[in-house]
């Protein structure tokens, strides 16, 4: 195996600017997109945002996860052919970029047979090479909602604890991959933190689900039982494993493994994922890599579920939230707003329209939009040209400051985006309880003003990766280019 470090020098010598490479999970087409995978999306593009504004070299990934037999039956119940249904539902998917402001680089789709195929027929053959698949026959308990094999010690009343459903017993001849050979070295890994696993309560979970033994997974499925799916090569009686080949397109995208992407970006920086599927990326991503001879992802960050006051979203409870009616009922950037601020980045959150307005009114009507208003009413009432800030004559705003950007960049090594959202409102409440006590509107304070100019070009650079959108609009209103309400309260 390549080490980290070896590979870093290979590529450093071709590419001098730092590079960071983001994945988000890519998302199952068998229903159109919910608020939960929005917030997986949101949280990586400010993640994208930010590494992008200390000047690194960005690659930011998403993409959909098209094969498996819930898609089937999703189609089939719309009276679709799986291609057609799953052209519909990504097109869904993509359509998300512009409706959450998205910065993705690339899109990649599992049914692309130019470019995710070539890479799993290609992953397929080197593993079967390096003697990590075999055949053999099983007898297991098959979750269809989770597509994958579940462990009786696992269930919760006999059923699958993620989709309340007993899994089906399945007998069936399957190519297996060996992913008992790679466990200790994938302990090892996780243990060194050598793949940083957050938040720690997951990496605990991990590590104690390898200590209990890891068996050896199978890899594809029966054609006759999997038919949308990629034909294993010399084999066309099984079809690779979703899951499988679902992983692979974090390396497809970058057109593995002659591309120019793939030499530049390769390995991942941090692949954001939900906890359902956590362990597949925590286990047998590193397993197939391990095989591959290929550098481990750096971070793994798992983030949480969001329920609806206090219920699972579900179709059945009819409380499933969809992101585009909420973005044309608030906005973008309000809805951006809320999932980061109010929805702990690594935990289980709550989502309700009244949450929402009054997130909505106390932090961005009130709040951030409430005192741009104000520094720009100022700068027209003092006439103060400058389009850039200029140095405080203040050294209160740069000891606050300064402060604040330390502990900012802190919180996003450490994926704490609300944390980081919480020092900028926290410079914003020192600015308003600053212009409380100096009245700039008294008298002849052009310092004060500029100040608080300067002061609010600050914030709107430490806004832009959660708000672009108002971000731009600051810069807009200070340099006379616009004029309007960020925020109207609603």
């Amino acid at each position: 195996m390549i080490s980290s470090r070896r590979w870093d020098r290979k590529r450093d010598m071709c590419f001098q600017k730092k590079k960071f490479y983001i994945t988000t999970s890519i998302a199952y087409t068998n229903a159109p997109p919910h608020l939960g995978y929005a917030l997986e999306v949101v949280q990586a593009d400010v993640l994208a945002r930010y590494h992008r504004l200390v000047g690194e070299d960005v690659f930011f990934l998403t993409g959909t996860d098209e094969h498996g037999q819930k898609v089937v039956k999703a189609a089939s119940e719309a009276g679709k052919s799986p291609q057609e249904f799953c052209d519909e539902i990504s097109g869904l998917f993509r359509k998300l970029k512009d409706v959450l402001n998205l910065s993705n680089d690339d899109f990649i789709r599992t049914s692309d047979k130019k470019r995710h195929w070539p890479v799993a027929e290609k992953v397929w053959l080197k593993l079967q090479q390096n003697k990590d698949i075999y055949k053999k026959k099983y007898k297991g308990l098959y979750c269809v909602g989770c597509e994958a094999f579940v462990k009786e010690k696992d269930l919760v009343d006999n059923k699958c604890s993620l989709h309340g459903k007993e899994p089906e017993l399945i007998e069936e001849e399957n190519w297996f991959f060996r992913l008992s050979k790679y466990a200790s070295r994938i302990e090892k890994a996780i243990s060194k933190d050598e793949i940083r696993i957050y938040p720690q309560v997951r990496k605990n979970e991990i590590l104690s689900f390898i200590r209990q033994g890891v068996e050896d997974t199978s890899c594809s499925r029966p054609s006759q039982t999997l038919k949308w799916g990629i034909p294993v090569p010399g084999d066309e009686s099984q079809t690779i494993y979703i899951w499988l080949e679902a992983l692979l397109n974090y390396i497809s995208a970058l057109d593995y493994d002659r591309g120019r992407n793939f030499k530049k970006f390769w390995p991942a920086d941090v692949h954001f994922v939900g906890k359902d599927i956590f362990r597949f990326h925590a286990l047998l991503w590193p397993g197939i890599l391990f095989s591959l001879k290929l550098p481990l992802p750096r971070n793994i960050f798992v983030h949480g579920f969001i329920n609806v006051d206090g219920q699972k979203m579900s179709k059945s409870l009819g409380n499933v939230i969809d992101p585009f009616e909420l973005v044309r009922r608030y906005g973008t950037d309000p809805v951006r707003y809320f999932l980061l601020m109010e929805i702990t980045p690594n935990e289980d959150g709550d989502f309700t329209y009244s949450k929402f307005e009054q997130r909505y009114n106390s932090d961005l009507a009130k709040g951030l939009g409430n005192f741009a208003a104000r520094v720009v009413k100022l700068k027209e009432i003092y006439q103060i040209k400058n389009s850039q800030p200029r140095k405080f004559f203040n050294s209160e705003f740069d000891k606050v400051l300064k402060k604040t950007k330390k502990e900012y960049d802190l919180s996003f090594k450490s994926f704490k985006f609300n944390e980081s959202l919480m020092l900028v409102w926290d410079f914003i409440s020192f600015c308003d309880r600053y212009i409380e006590r100096e009245k700039p509107w008294e008298g002849k304070k052009e310092k004060i003003v500029s100040d608080l100019i300067s002061a609010l070009f600050e914030i709107s650079y430490l806004v832009s990766p959660f708000l672009p959108a108002t971000s731009e609009s600051i810069l807009k209103q200070l340099r006379g280019q616009e004029s309007r309400l960020l925020f109207p309260r609603i």
